[in-house]
């Protein structure tokens, strides 16, 4: 059953099952990587002690619980306003029927899901007060990789890319 699913999802995007069957173990330690992370945050939320920040923590929480909310704002926003053009980050793959996509969050920005997840992670380990608010930069380090990365691919196989990426910012509105 999960693989008839799986074969239907990868038809729909133009991969066939022979493609589908050749995961790479990078795409495969990606992957599984994302699901750890994601095991972790629930984990984390019922411990909520995890590397607690000394000091009072009101500040940092409320901080926290805003950088949260506005970045998954800015992540849905990106999901939904990307629609078709949508591609998992370990797929690294220009689909044939993918389009530029330059209105909405995407006129000022080129990466709003990469930066709201990470507004999302920061927020979210300042809201727990925890030190493990630091491990957003390495997320940062592993994002802005992903970002240039995507980007080259895109301005070699998307018409107009090139021309989109000189006209905004990559990750901060008029500023970077």
């Amino acid at each position: 059953m999960f693989h008839k699913a799986v074969w239907e999802v990868t038809k729909a995007r133009g991969t066939s099952r022979e493609q589908q069957g050749s995961v790479s173990p990078v795409r495969r330690l990606v992957k599984l990587v994302k699901l750890a992370i994601l095991v972790f945050l629930l984990v984390q939320c019922l411990f909520l002690d995890v590397l607690p920040i000394p000091g009072p923590a009101a500040g940092r929480k409320a901080v926290g619980l805003g950088l949260f909310l506005a970045g998954l704002a800015v992540a849905v926003t990106g999901r939904i306003q990307l629609g078709r053009n949508w591609a998992d980050l370990e797929d690294f793959q220009v689909g044939s029927k993918q389009a530029l996509v330059s209105h909405g969050i995407y006129r000022v920005i080129r990466h709003p899901i990469y930066i709201g997840d990470l507004m999302l992670i920061t927020g979210f380990e300042l809201a727990l007060n925890s030190w493990l608010v630091l491990g957003a930069l390495l997320v940062l380090a592993v994002v802005a990789r992903q970002a240039a990365a995507e980007e080259d691919l895109l301005a070699q196989r998307l018409d107009g890319y090139a021309d989109y990426r000189s006209r905004t910012k990559r990750f901060v509105p008029f500023l970077y």
